[in-house]
């Protein structure tokens, strides 16, 4: 059985290399916009909803209710029609279903994978739509996961990483909802009613997206589409969240008695749909987001052996995401990793990376694409991020030309409007 599925999954992977990826979009009567990929190779079906219901948007007070966007997809499925969470668990058990959520800063997800036979497939949509549409929000499953939740926040206070990475984004997005961190007060202070406020105010049909990838027709996936859209609140259009401003360069030191330094370095970078982000994704590998073949992990580790490992990143958002530098070091060498880093950066900023570093990226970019479409989940959420984020429906189809036409002139230009050094913010946290 394993040999005969991992088959299957080599079959799916190489049509959609030849064939390419062909997604269908249309919006439903209620306003959900819909995006859909046949995928007849396995008897199973994706479905992806995703909803302008990020951190970002329960931030916008200041973040007063900081963690309410998370505490509220986490208890959707907590109980709905009727039902609590154990009876949800066993039904979606029952018909071989698995419920998935997740939040970042814009937004807010759930994701059902279900077998595509009838009956199995409308059991597991009935408790889909059930959850979406009349989650119940039990006052006991809210306190547990508050107390769930400010543990873990209390937790991850205590743990350099993580506190070195909310004084970075804090620092990066000062004043706005994407730099702001829930606490354990900002936790402690939400009550029912406040997620059943933000659920009917951003769990509408107009600010939800709909992926569905799999084993069903287009006439099917415009029914499932309607099924669970039509249930959802009337809740307003998404939006707009403030305009990002670029911070003042800064160098922010936290004392720590970690016998490692840990450094963040970076700035608020691209948005989604940028016509910078071919150049800057080329760029990026090369700069830092290739691995050992990186010239950061050249200069820092290979070289003078500063660090294990340092990356350079970047996450485009709704609005400008961050772009992030990071490493580790001794606190001893915190200074001289810093400058490596400062001088790498700085000479690629001038120079752009060389013929030989530019071809190697793209070649490595382009046939790394086939690894986030070798399966219908990996596909699914590659789908979403294009339905979510307006991308062109040709997105997948067009990436390796895109890739494949990046310049040197063409990277250093798009860095040189994205990465200016009077904005850099730099976080040391256990240096000497």
């Amino acid at each position: 059985m394993k040999k005969l599925l991992f088959g299957m999954f080599c079959l799916l992977a190489a049509e959609m290399a030849q064939a390419g990826v062909a997604i269908e979009h249309w919006t439903t009567p209620s306003g959900a916009r819909v995006y859909f990929v046949a995928s007849r190779s396995l008897p199973m079906l994706d479905v992806q909803i995703d909803f302008s219901a990020g951190n970002a948007y329960a931030a916008v007070d200041g973040g007063r209710l900081a963690g309410l966007a998370e505490l509220t997809n986490e208890l959707l499925d907590a109980g709905a029609a009727g039902l609590d969470e154990e009876q949800i668990a066993a039904r979606l058990g029952d018909v071989g279903a698995r419920l998935s959520s997740f939040v970042d800063a814009d937004r807010a997800s759930v994701s059902l994978r279900s077998m595509s036979a009838k009956t199995e497939l409308d059991a597991a949509l009935d408790l889909l739509r059930a959850i979406l549409a009349t989650p119940t929000f039990p006052a006991a499953a809210l306190e547990r996961e508050k107390a769930r939740s400010i543990a873990s926040i209390q937790e991850a206070e205590t743990r350099p990483e993580q506190i070195v990475a909310r004084r970075f984004a804090e620092a990066i997005y000062p004043g706005h909802p994407y730099g702001v961190q829930a606490t354990a007060e900002s936790v402690g202070r939400i009550g029912r009613e406040d997620l059943r406020a933000f659920w009917r105010a951003h769990y509408g049909a107009r600010r939800a997206v709909l992926t569905i990838v799999g084993d069903v027709s287009r006439a099917e996936a415009e029914i499932i589409a309607a099924r669970l859209s039509d249930a959802l609140p009337d809740a307003p259009p998404d939006a707009p969240l403030p305009a990002v401003t670029l911070p003042a360069r800064q160098t922010i030191r936290v004392a720590h008695p970690a016998t490692q330094a840990h450094i963040d370095i970076g700035l608020p970078f691209i948005r989604r749909g940028d016509k910078d982000f071919f150049p800057l994704l080329v760029g990026n590998y090369v700069l830092g987001g290739g691995g050992f073949v990186s010239r950061l992990m050249n200069e820092v580790r290979e070289k003078r052996g500063l660090a294990y490992g340092v990356y350079s990143h970047f996450s485009p958002r709704k609005l400008e995401g961050p772009f992030q530098i990071g490493l580790q070091t001794k606190r001893s060498q915190a200074a001289e990793a810093l400058g490596v880093v400062s001088a790498t950066l700085a000479k690629f900023l001038e120079q752009g990376p060389t013929t030989s570093e530019l071809k190697a990226a793209k070649q490595n970019l382009i046939d790394g694409q086939a690894l986030s479409l070798d399966s219908n989940a990996k596909l699914l959420r590659t789908v979403a991020l294009i339905g979510f984020y307006h991308l062109p429906l040709n997105y997948l189809d067009d990436f390796p030309r895109r890739v494949a036409g990046v310049t040197a002139a063409q990277v250093r230009e798009a860095f040189a409007r994205h990465v200016d050094p009077e904005h850099l913010v730099t976080v040391v946290l256990a240096g000497d």
